[in-house]
């Protein structure tokens, strides 16, 4: 576990706290706690009065925050998932900011048993929430061709998803694949190295790792709450890490931030009332930032403010 935390370098850290604009006596959501590094900084700002209230749906993340925080009065801690946060009895209050680190995490890619990396051979698993649900193996050995090839694609916006769920499909009628080698085996045998840099199992991985997790599901099912639970002025800030989540998260703040839709072709659309307005431009991190930490390359940050309903309607 430590050694863990000493390799987990929270990405974007600066920039999402600054996002956040934490008030001392305010009352702050960390939905996706991990190692804590947003969470410390968080709290690092907040007075006697403040009030922060931590998430993860991975019991080993919870049993972390726990061993750090459980003693602080500040904190209050529940093992579940960002999706259900109005769920909570103490975000019923209102809270003053939101953050949500999507996508998996360096520890969970660093533990070769919980199969989340093609790197190292283990069970193949991917559950955040090793506690509940389907495993990638399960998944792969009980769904159809077609529905396994529908999640590459959809998910891992794989172009060969047909012919690796084929070949998936005809490997399990000897045996199903039941550890991370195997299947990156598969893949690689059916793609090849056509990518520079890339392993070619990089997007079905990716793929199986949010079939697997419900992760947009769970996104849109979070910022909704979030929408509902902050307080007038309320920051939300969302780190990204791939196009999928980004793209739900650009077209939330979008859709309710009160401006007219449609296409050229058509009339357009009657906008609804104004909820949100975006906090700048999406941001990505500094050369500096990911030359001591490459796996920030691919994340974004973006950053919304909970408007007031005189200011929703002005």
């Amino acid at each position: 576990m430590a050694e863990q935390q000493l390799r987990h370098i929270p990405v974007m850290l600066g920039e999402a706290v600054e996002g956040l604009a934490v008030q001392t006596g305010g009352r702050y959501l960390d939905g996706t706690f991990g190692r804590g590094g947003h969470a410390r900084a968080v709290l690092s700002r907040l007075g006697p009065t403040g009030r922060l209230l931590l998430m993860d749906r991975d019991p080993t993340a919870i049993a972390a925050a726990q061993a750090e925080f459980a003693a602080d009065p500040r904190v209050s801690i529940r093992h579940e998932n960002f999706a259900a946060l109005a769920d909570w009895d103490e975000t019923a209050p209102g809270l003053d900011g939101i953050l949500l680190d999507l996508g998996v995490s360096s520890p969970q890619l660093d533990d070769a048993s919980r199969g989340f990396s093609f790197m190292a051979d283990a069970p193949l698993d991917m559950r955040m929430d090793t506690s509940r649900g389907e495993s990638a193996a399960d998944f792969l050995a009980a769904a159809d061709e077609r529905e396994i090839a529908d999640v590459l694609w959809q998910f891992g916006e794989e172009r060969h998803s047909r012919r690796i769920a084929r070949a998936i499909v005809e490997q399990r009628r000897e045996k199903p694949l039941a550890r991370t080698g195997e299947l990156a085996a598969l893949v690689e045998r059916v793609v090849g190295r056509r990518e520079p840099g890339k392993h070619p199992a990089t997007r079905s991985f990716q793929a199986l790792r949010i079939r697997v997790n419900g992760e947009l599901a769970a996104l849109q099912q979070g910022l909704d709450a979030a929408l509902e639970r902050l307080k007038p002025g309320g920051r939300l800030a969302v780190i990204s890490f791939h196009s999928l989540e980004d793209r739900a998260v650009k077209l939330f703040i979008r859709d309710h931030s009160g401006r007219v839709q449609g296409s050229r072709r058509g009339p357009p659309v009657a906008a609804a009332p104004a909820r949100l307005a975006p906090v700048g431009k999406a941001q990505f991190a500094s050369e500096a930032e990911l030359a001591a930490n490459p796996r920030a390359r691919s994340a974004v940050l973006r950053v919304a403010e909970k408007l007031a309903p005189a200011e929703a309607s002005a």
